[in-house]
């Protein structure tokens, strides 16, 4: 995937979620975002303002768009859908922040990439009395600051599921949905012993070379008892717990438990793949919850929490944060906006209507939606036990890293072993002061 050049470049220490990261200055600026006020600073000006997201697989954000231009006539907000892979998306947002354009007001930023944009004062500080955090999950409220200070609203957070073929599992005997990678590996295999399901694969996640890649390999590490960073923040994948999750991999795509086809896969790709009933089982984001049921396959899977090695997975943390441009016009709009799409009754639509994770702790502790929504259980705990990715303001570059080394082992141009080895050499690079 091309990268942005960027023209802001600096070391920083590597850190997991709520270490201090050091502060990156911007052309034209001096001293560590931090400096940022946000309780002093003034966000003036009401007009037309943009909202900039990846593009819209569920087609609900236009509604609350709708919902708010009907509202504030003089202050609609119009709607800029970018790529639907991240990478592209992140490269950019930053074109756009380099050159110090107005053109986006509002941002969707995926939850790592809140340090690297604070960093480099690509989006201001905001005042956190104005949004009901309190209200939220704690691990999604962290995602959202950057030293201390609170640069992004949660939207929508995201831990990964399995969805699996309960119809399928029931009629092979299988009475619950696997834990560990062996099980569901014994699962697919009787299975596909019955007559309708010979033909299907058994698993699939985000394998292509992008950031879904950095997503299921963090995963995949994390689930075997390993780390892509330590307790520290530094790196630590030449581990034999990060081979024995890399291998997992890479075993799977050999044996065939993973379709080689999958090596292409986005979040997209192997969301038509399961509904289109090719997979047995699949790791994906809750979003597709919804659309699933919608489709040939609605009523015939259910979810389960990622398996491990030894037990139950872990989930790389996800989800997105609406940050304000530092460069726009108009900002007294966009902070009331950010409130209302950000706002519980929001986010309530947004779960109902598309099955996205909300930020509110409450949704989720819901009796009579969670009756509705099934998934909404396994989706808290995703949530809560799920790990941050590296949350470091060069992020670019390491997911970068990470997805040339994870895929050269998946893709057989090096061994498991080698990327690891590699790839630790590399983020040392990247993370040295």
């Amino acid at each position: 995937m091309t990268r942005t050049t960027r023209a802001l470049q600096c070391s920083a220490t590597l850190a997991a979620a709520g270490l201090l990261l050091t502060a990156c200055g911007s052309s034209g600026g001096s001293g560590g975002s931090s400096g940022q006020d946000s309780q002093s600073m003034s966000f003036k000006g009401r007009g037309p303002i943009t909202y900039v997201a990846g593009k819209d697989a569920t087609g609900t954000i236009q509604t609350i768009i709708d919902r708010w231009n009907k509202l504030h006539p003089k202050e609609k907000v119009t709607f800029i859908q970018l790529p639907t892979d991240a990478d592209s998306q992140r490269q950019q947002m930053i074109q756009n922040a380099e050159t110090k354009s107005d053109a986006y007001t509002v941002l969707s930023l995926d939850v790592v990439w809140t340090s690297e944009f604070a960093a480099h004062q690509w989006i201001d500080r905001l005042p956190e009395t104005r949004f009901p955090l309190q209200n939220m999950l704690k691990p999604v409220v962290e995602t959202a600051k950057y030293r201390g200070g609170l640069y992004a609203v949660p939207g929508s957070s995201d831990g990964g599921l399995l969805y699996y073929r309960s119809d399928l599992l029931k009629k092979a005997g299988i009475t619950s949905p696997p834990v560990t990678w062996s099980q569901m590996t014994a699962d697919c295999a009787k299975v596909k012993k019955l007559p309708e399901a010979k033909d299907m694969s058994c698993y699939a996640g985000q394998f292509q070379k992008y950031e879904g890649l950095t997503v299921n390999f963090s995963e995949a590490v994390n689930s075997a008892g390993g780390v892509v960073t330590d307790a520290n923040g530094k790196p630590d994948v030449d581990t034999p717990q990060a081979k024995k999750g890399l291998d997992f991999l890479v075993d799977s795509f050999k044996d065939g438990t993973i379709p080689k086809e999958a090596i292409t896969y986005q979040e997209e790709d192997g969301r038509q793949a399961f509904q289109s009933g090719k997979l047995v089982f699949l790791r994906n984001w809750p979003y597709v919850y919804a659309l699933a049921q919608k489709s040939p396959v609605g009523g015939k899977f259910a979810v389960a929490p990622l398996p491990g090695l030894n037990g139950a997975g872990s989930s790389s943390l996800g989800g997105h944060n609406l940050a304000l441009s530092s460069s726009a016009k108009n900002k007294a709009t966009a902070l009331d906006f950010m409130k209302f799409f950000s706002s519980e009754e929001s986010a309530s639509y947004f779960l109902k209507a598309a099955s996205l994770a909300p930020p509110y702790t409450n949704l989720y502790d819901d009796a009579s939606l969670d009756k509705q929504y099934p998934y909404l259980p396994v989706l808290k705990q995703s949530i809560l036990h799920a790990v941050p990715r590296p949350r470091v303001v060069q992020y670019g570059d390491v997911t970068s890293a990470i997805e040339k080394e994870a895929y050269a082992a998946l893709s057989g141009s090096k061994s498991s072993a080698q990327a690891l080895k590699d790839l630790q050499a590399d983020l040392q690079k990247l993370t040295a002061q």
